[in-house]
């Protein structure tokens, strides 16, 4: 009986884009390799030999987004540069060395991937120095700006997005044999999703062929209530899903909507895919990978926040491409509205096209095929490894 090899997949809670990313890797991996791997996701900063700081980091991150977001900007771009890169990649080899040592001696991967920068160098420390190693990679969740921390010169890969991030991981010391272009990897259900809009919104319990926006918010996501108050009065035949992401005062106060149009709420969903694919526009802030998964789904998108620091350069990044627009108060929301829906929705049509373009729904399958090969380039090495040595103790 063949012997499964290990993928450990490590990952973190400061907002849905990192763990979304490690469930999409495990979906592939899983749907294409299920019989030679076994695939964990793990949190290292869940962890009890984690500093309580470190883990309490992951509930203040929306504490910090939503309450002081300059404060967040500020000690976002000021870490961002070299000496401060240092000292914090030292500080998480410390702070992190018994949790990495806790972790690879419970799971004793053959491959690691992470999707949260920091875990780059707590595992290459404890690589560098432990007899347990394994192919290191990371897959970057930003599309444009991209804190310097990800790209750690010791893991064997670098995942990145686009030739922009690659550019961005070379101009940071990266050698150009460790990166690849993958996509952020997003769910491979909007690969496999093939039916029309019309045929996902019947099951859906959506009214066919009618204009379809999608909003989606969160606890990081004030202006939702705007964009909605806006679309429920403009007219125009729309019909409308939000999915308040498991905010519960959102959620509770769009029940609440005296809504003039066909209106469909949620609090939370597990198959997203499916109703982006059965969407003509997603109203939502900049984060990495709801950006990412629209553009999968071929999905234009109107940004009504952006979270200084990382978010910014998904919004130039999309914007800039024609995909998507800004709109970041109820006027500007209503103007982009009118533009999007106007001659027959000819720049919504347009906007459409070009996230499609720029989209990559099989980023995840791309990811799991590098692991894949990992495993096997792995089992080869230690297989060589093993053999070496027992030569070496012949001869003595």
């Amino acid at each position: 009986m063949e012997i499964k090899k290990r993928i450990l997949i490590l990952t973190a809670d400061a907002g849905f884009g990192h763990r979304s990313a490690a469930n999409a890797i495990l979906e592939a991996l899983e749907e294409k390799y299920a019989n030679s791997v076994e695939v964990e996701i793990v949190n290292p900063l869940d962890e009890p030999s984690t500093p309580a700081f470190l883990r309490d980091s992951q509930s203040d991150y929306d504490n910090y987004i939503r309450n002081v977001p300059e404060l967040y900007q500020l000690g976002y771009q000021a870490s961002d540069n070299p000496i401060p890169t240092i000292l914090l990649e030292q500080s998480l080899v410390v702070l992190m060395n018994e949790t990495m040592r806790e972790v690879f001696r419970r799971h004793k991967p053959d491959v690691v991937i992470s999707t949260y920068p920091s875990y780059q160098s707590p595992v290459s420390s404890f690589f560098s120095t432990k007899k347990h190693r394994a192919p290191f990679y990371t897959v970057v969740t930003d599309l444009s700006t991209v804190h310097r921390l990800w790209f750690h010169r010791k893991v064997t890969g670098c995942l990145v997005p686009n030739k922009l991030v690659a550019d961005l991981a070379m101009s940071y010391g990266l050698p150009p044999e460790k990166i690849a272009i993958t996509g952020i990897p997003v769910s491979p259900a909007i690969a496999n999703e093939k039916r029309d809009k019309n045929a996902i919104r019947k099951e859906l319990g959506w009214k066919p062929d009618i204009p379809t926006i999608l909003a989606v918010g969160s606890k990081r996501v004030d202006r939702l209530i705007d964009a909605l108050n806006v679309i429920n009065h403009f007219g125009g035949g729309l019909q409308v899903a939000v999915v308040a992401g498991k905010d519960q005062t959102l959620y509770h106060e769009i029940t609440q909507f005296d809504w003039h149009i066909p209106a469909y709420v949620y609090d939370f969903v597990e198959n997203m895919p499916a109703l982006m694919k059965a969407s003509d526009l997603l109203i939502c802030k900049a984060g990495g990978l709801i950006v990412t998964e629209s553009l999968a789904s071929g999905l234009p998108m109107m940004l009504i926040e952006v979270i200084p620091g990382q978010e910014t350069g998904n919004a130039e990044y999309v914007t800039a491409y024609g995909a998507a627009d800004m709109a970041q108060s109820p006027v500007e929301i209503l103007e982009m509205l009118s533009h999007l829906m106007r001659d027959d929705r000819t720049l919504l049509k347009k906007r459409a096209i070009n996230a499609q373009m720029l989209g990559l729904p099989q980023s995840a399958y791309a990811v799991a095929e590098i692991l894949w090969k990992a495993c096997e380039s792995n089992q080869f090495q230690k297989a060589s490894q093993q053999s070496r040595n027992s030569h070496h103790l012949e001869i003595n």
